[in-house]
């Protein structure tokens, strides 16, 4: 079983309001973690017992590997003893099992110790063995074993180098006759004291009958032919031997496999003297009585007694004698008992005062070892929750507030649900916009065309977006008229006039039963504005949604294929489709007329419906497997590329240890050579020198001209080698300067292959920047998909120009609040404030000022915001001029839309 921190893990018991409740209702639902057969009756009890089984704080109890979770701990151990089970002699099994069952002893090493002292001699029947014959080993199968014969029939004992051996079995003794002889009875019986069990039942006594085994002999020493034909002789002959001729393969038996092997079959119990016991599916296995005998129990229990007593006794030494009674005592006897009693009270209280001053000293030693613990400096980064801004830090300036992200200008941010669906709307066709052949869109320009509120002119990008859609669900397959036979079946639940927007099911159904019946080979040409597209959505609907996969189905239909009175109907800007007093839509019209007046709200489900849907095409599955490959690509091409890069920049650092000491030494070189040729005898000037050698000694004309010749060698000499190292310095420079353009371009690659990276991995998965320390996740959706970050001649791009926050997940919460400081609520309360988020609440930052602050605010001492800091800065040269870029546009746009209205 693994273990955790030292104790063994034991499994969940279900609840017994749960097994009451399964014997009443065997329908129940519940949740049932296969791996270890755990029941629970919450997702939230299933969900912490599987973290907590995830966790790496397991122990492997046969190994000792730890750092592992649960499961891999127990795959481990399982692998472990399926080894062990299969390398320990079988018939060694059964007779070692019986010999521990019901063993008092401490500590299992002992017990250990006493059964591998027991059988090391003894061996069983179909025992792989070895066997010693004439100085070699051959491997053997004991295929009988002969105990000890009566005194009157015993022969002489074979020598332990020589064996007799024979061609057929050896008859059985006399003695081996009898069915109620059991071999090695006495010896394996570890009550039974050593000495008295070799004495009664020797195992050098014992006779096995061995046959020897083929051998497979190494053929690559052709000197040992000889020796390997005279071992062929023994091969399947049968022999008689004893115990002191014969031994186990090591890694068949010994202390430590037997000690797993022990550890694996047998428990005990926590109590004081607490006997081993066979596990009962292993004891009923092997044939071992797992029911204690009444002698063996009253064994046990004087064990018990004596253990509990001595126990006693050693207490009641430590707390001083019983007082023993007394005869009647005299007055002066009295007296002097009455004094001594005194001392002795004085004495022991003198001690006890002793015994608390040393107990209060010992608290305090460790008090103040725990604040000594407790002020050890924390290794940094942490868990964020365990960061705490100081006060020192406070006053220096760190940001305590968390700059409040807006809820307002969400795009449709008024409804959480509604942006959800037009979030994931927008990222699918920006991420899929290749395959589908869309171009790359903002947000902004989505939002203002799901807002595009009149019938004359029509909104292109709407026109584009729904045809290219049809478009891909075409190949998707669909039940013809699903749309109505949901409906029909609903109506059997509902009243017979229930009506929505005063608008029956029936009435529905006959308007639907006309539209968009040919849709799905309907052309919806580009040259002709995608005429039509209204109608083919119906008939896509018709085919494709349920009221189960599409709840507002009715009411999207009705308002698509009903018209309200002329002067009933509002602008669908301000009035949404969640009205609670609708109006009625009594005119039947077509979806052409009325998709304008269609509310933002339900535009965005019908999308994000047909995005859903789109998923499972054919078209989206294949583009995803190209990502996949260009991914795999990518990372392949980035190893490469730091390869490169890291080699390049060790033959830089080379160059420059060259170039450096030669830069050095160049200055010093330069002042010798002119040293040397002031000083030659080039110069006419005599030295002081000069005059006494020359007084002394004349110069001739030939010594002269020989002078210069050598001086002029030498000096040009100097002067090739000068100019080799010039040349070597400017070959190096010209080097390093090739080598660091080298470098700048792999760098330039690598920040493309980021960029790639992005587009491609957001087709697979979207991702968040990070999380903060409350566990908000932080989005940003530019450069997915199909938007890059960068337009030809490195002009920047923006998908949505915005920074997105969203709140924790309700489990992400509750793990908040177990906590052991439990402060956490109070926590956001203090550094969120009016920006505290609710589970899966969302909220947006559009001025860069805010993101600053808000990076400002994190604390790189924690895990989490040092990724997220870390991504920032990673990508903050697209981040930062993505949302200039969107202010301006809007600034731009906004100072349109004013001038136009002015002139109007």
């Amino acid at each position: 079983m693994p273990t955790c921190r030292r104790k063994r893990v034991v499994l969940t018991e279900p609840s017994p309001a749960l097994l009451q409740a399964a014997q009443s209702n065997l329908d129940k639902e519940v949740y049932y973690l296969h791996q270890t057969g755990e029941i629970f009756e919450s997702y939230e009890a299933y969900a912490a017992r599987v973290s907590f089984y995830r966790l790496k704080q397991f122990q492997c109890e046969v190994t000792g590997k730890s750092g592992l979770d649960y499961f891999q701990a127990l795959e481990s151990e399982q692998q472990e003893a399926q080894t062990m089970h299969s390398r320990f002699p079988e018939p060694l099994k059964a007779a070692v099992l019986k010999a521990v069952q019901w063993q008092v002893v401490g500590r299992l090493d002992h017990l250990v110790e006493a059964v591998f002292e027991r059988f090391k001699d003894r061996y069983f029947a179909d025992e792989k063995v070895f066997v010693d014959v004439q100085g070699d080993k051959f491997y053997a199968k004991v295929l009988r074993v002969y105990p000890p014969k009566p005194p009157s029939e015993v022969v002489e004992a074979l020598s332990p180098n020589q064996a007799s051996s024979s061609t057929s079995p050896v008859q059985t003794p006399p003695a081996e006759t009898s069915s109620n002889v059991q071999i090695h009875k006495i010896g394996g019986d570890l009550k039974i004291p050593v000495k008295e069990a070799h004495a009664k039942d020797d195992p050098l006594q014992y006779i096995y009958q061995v046959q020897i085994l083929e051998e497979t002999h190494d053929k690559s020493h052709e000197k040992g032919k000889a020796v390997q034909k005279d071992k062929g002789q023994w091969s399947g002959r049968l022999l008689d031997v004893r115990c002191n001729t014969m031994s186990r393969d090591r890694l068949a038996f010994s202390k430590s496999i037997l000690r797993r092997f022990i550890r694996d079959c047998v428990d005990r119990d926590a109590a004081v003297a607490s006997p081993w016991t066979v596990k009962e599916a292993i004891a009923k296995h092997y044939g071992v009585d797992s029911i204690m005998p009444e002698e063996t129990r009253r064994g046990v229990e004087n064990i018990k007694k004596g253990e509990i007593d001595k126990r006693k006794k050693i207490w009641e030494d430590k707390e001083g004698p019983p007082s023993k009674k007394q005869k009647k005592l005299t007055a002066a006897q009295e007296e002097r008992v009455t004094t001594l009693t005194a001392g002795a009270e004085k004495r022991e209280r003198e001690t006890r005062e002793k015994v608390e001053r040393q107990h209060k000293a010992k608290e305090e030693a460790e008090r103040l070892a725990a604040e000594r613990k407790k002020k050890k400096p924390i290794r940094y980064p942490t868990e964020d929750l365990d960061v705490r801004i100081s006060d020192k830090e406070k006053k220096a300036g760190s940001n305590v507030k968390k700059p409040i992200p807006s809820r307002v200008h969400l795009p449709f941010g008024e409804d959480q649900v509604t942006f959800e669906s037009f979030l994931m709307a927008w990222n699918f066709l920006v991420v899929y916009g290749q395959p589908l052949h869309i171009s790359p869109l903002t947000m902004d320009d989505f939002e203002h065309a799901l807002r595009h509120s009149t019938i004359e002119p029509p909104c292109p990008l709407l026109c584009e977006i729904h045809a290219t859609l049809i478009y891909n669900l075409r190949t998707v397959p669909f039940n013809r008229h699903s749309a109505v036979l949901s409906l029909l079946r609903v109506k059997d639940t509902l009243e017979e006039e229930h009506k929505i927007l005063g608008i029956t099911i029936d009435q529905l159904a006959a308007a639907m039963a006309d539209v968009g019946n040919n849709w799905e080979r309907v052309p919806l040409r580009a040259q002709d504005a995608r005429a039509g597209w209204e109608d083919a959505l119906i008939g896509c609907l018709k085919d494709h949604a349920t009221l189960e996969n599409f709840p507002r189905l009715r009411e999207v239909l009705t308002r698509l294929l009903f018209a309200p009175e002329p002067n009933a109907e509002s602008s669908p800007c301000s009035t949404s489709s969640r009205d609670p007093t609708p109006v009625s839509y009594p005119l039947l019209s077509t979806p052409g007329e009325r998709y304008h007046a269609l509310p933002p709200p339900d535009r965005i489900a019908v999308l994000a419906f047909l995005c859903n849907l789109s998923v499972s095409s054919k078209t989206i599955h294949i583009h995803m497997e190209g990502c996949e490959e260009s991914l795999t690509a990518l990372r392949k091409e980035k190893i490469e590329i730091n390869r490169l890069k890291k080699q390049y920049t060790e033959e830089m650092n080379t160059l420059v240890g060259e170039v450096g000491p030669k830069k050095e030494a160049t200055p010093a070189g330069t002042e010798e050579d002119i040293a040397t040729h002031d000083s030659s005898d080039l110069s006419d000037a005599p030295s002081e020198e000069g005059s006494d050698t020359t007084s002394r000694h004349k110069v001739t004309p030939r010594q002269k001209d020989l002078r210069q010749r050598a001086h002029a060698q030498a000096h040009a000499k100097q002067r090739e080698i000068a100019r080799a190292k010039v040349a070597a310095e400017k070959q190096a420079q010209a080097e390093h300067r090739r080598l660091d353009e080298e470098v700048n371009k792999l760098e330039r690659r690598l920040e493309s292959i980021e960029r790639e990276f992005r587009k491609l991995f957001g087709a697979i998965r979207a991702k968040p920047l990070g999380k903060d320390r409350f566990h908000n996740r932080v989005w940003w959706f530019d450069g997915m998909g199909s938007m890059s970050l960068l337009g030809s001649g490195g002009v920047v791009q923006y998908g949505t120009g915005r920074i997105f926050i969203q709140g924790p997940t309700e489990m992400e919460l509750e793990l908040m609040s177990r906590r052991e400081e439990n402060d956490v609520d109070a926590r956001r309360e203090e550094e969120e404030g009016e920006g505290l988020l609710g589970p899966g609440e969302w909220a947006v930052y559009t001025e860069l000022e805010e993101v600053d602050e808000f990076v400002a605010w994190l604390n790189p001492k924690g895990v989490r915001e040092l990724a997220l800091k870390n991504a920032f800065t990673k990508w903050w040269n697209h981040v930062a001029p993505g949302m200039r870029k969107r202010l301006s546009v809007r600034f731009l746009v906004d100072g349109e839309r004013i001038s136009r209205l002015n002139s109007l």
